[in-house]
């Protein structure tokens, strides 16, 4: 069966050259880096290349970067070490609209003791800045924002608020998870004081990521042990897959101009071709500030649970939102907290593609996918209903 994999938002295929470059340190080199012979300095030195590798994506210093298992990892760190540096000040802030790593943490603190300010979104995703600001205090501790959202790929303006944060002498955390690789970044020459990253949001293994570190900005580590990544997070390093995140960050580097033409090109005629061939079906989220490869779409009157299943049956692959939530029945928040009617919150479908995706892929996607939806419609009471009256 043709398969066309348009959910790289959820994880992607790990690309050839990252295999070929992480297989020698799971077969031959596999030294521990903390001992002294000469197998062992080798893993030492590639280790050391890889943060080079990284630090080059995001514009920063090899010595800013902190390796990790995930995405939530990072984010978990960076966040405790934010409160646990300032352990006078009460108050967090973040968005309505985050992946569940900084929602969940977040609720959780509000049950002990923090108390949480969720930043509301207007109805494009748009974050309200004013609001943002008025709520900021001297008890604040840190504002934690997603570059880039998940599940619409609404782009924030995480520099601008990374200065305004820091003028008033609050620590600013990014969740780049989504960002990372598909748009350009220098952020030396931002204030964000912490960055996440996870490894297979840009075709390297699960189980790696990696967390920037402001020099500069005081922290205290999450996983404690041994002397490992600069005392910032103990654990024997995980060798063969930060390799494979430094080759991924070099060609991610490589790639961030094919990523924000021809990939959005590609997203831009699957969105165009699904508009004009399936009434009741909305755009969601900020069309000029968002990622080039995401696009979420709402089909008024059905379930985008059923919508996935009967493209999965001819070889199409997408999400109704984010993996990690997936599971629930329940709309996505993200589009709650955006005010899309509920109608059109269940039905929605995000596609994510990347730089592996052709253009034969959404052609036959725009083929496939129409009769599916007058399908689903026509057993839908709602949609009976909605054309009736």
């Amino acid at each position: 069966m043709k398969m066309v994999y348009l959910d790289n938002n959820a994880t992607t295929a790990v690309a050839p050259e990252v295999v070929e470059e992480m297989l020698p340190y799971l077969r031959d080199h596999y030294g521990n880096p903390s001992s002294m012979y000469g197998m062992a300095r080798q893993t030492a030195l590639k280790i050391r290349e890889s943060r080079a590798r990284v630090a080059g994506l995001l514009g920063a210093s090899p010595e800013e970067i902190v390796f990790t298992s995930c995405g939530t990892e990072s984010d978990s760190t960076a966040i405790w070490a934010a409160i646990r540096t300032t352990p006078l000040k009460r108050h967090i802030m973040t968005s309505r609209v985050e992946h569940s790593a900084i929602k969940n943490l977040y609720e959780y603190l509000a049950h002990n003791g923090y108390r949480v300010t969720f930043v509301p979104v207007d109805g494009k995703g748009r974050l309200d800045l004013d609001y943002l600001y008025d709520h900021l205090s001297e008890d604040t501790a840190v504002v934690s924002l997603m570059w880039a959202n998940n599940e619409t790929g609404v782009l924030f303006p995480v520099a601008e608020v990374a200065r305004e944060v820091k003028a008033r002498g609050v620590v600013f955390h990014t969740d780049a998870v989504q960002a990372v690789g598909k748009i350009p970044m220098d952020i030396d020459r931002t204030d964000i004081d912490l960055l996440s990253l996870s490894g297979h949001k840009l075709h390297a293994p699960k189980g790696v990521g990696a967390l920037y570190v402001r020099k500069g900005t005081k922290f205290t580590p999450f996983m404690i042990g041994g002397h490992q990544e600069g005392n910032r997070r103990g654990g024997t390093e995980n060798v063969s897959s930060i390799v494979a995140l430094g080759k991924a960050a070099e060609l991610a580097a490589g790639l961030l101009e094919e990523e924000n033409t021809r990939v959005k090109a590609l997203r831009d005629r699957l969105e165009s071709g699904i508009l004009a061939a399936v009434p009741h079906a909305i755009i969601n989220g900020d069309t000029e500030h968002r990622l080039p490869n995401t696009t979420n779409i709402s089909f008024e009157y059905i379930e985008g649970e059923s919508i996935l299943l009967m493209m999965d049956e001819l070889g199409i692959c997408a999400s109704s939102g984010s993996a990690c939530t997936s599971g629930s029945l329940e709309p996505s928040h993200v589009l709650r907290a955006m005010g899309v009617p509920y109608t059109a919150a269940h039905g929605s479908v995000r596609f994510s593609l990347s730089v592996y995706n052709t253009r034969e892929e959404i052609d036959y996607v725009i083929e496939k996918l129409p009769p599916i939806i007058e399908r689903l419609r026509a057993m839908s009471p709602f949609w009976k209903s909605a054309q009736a009256g």
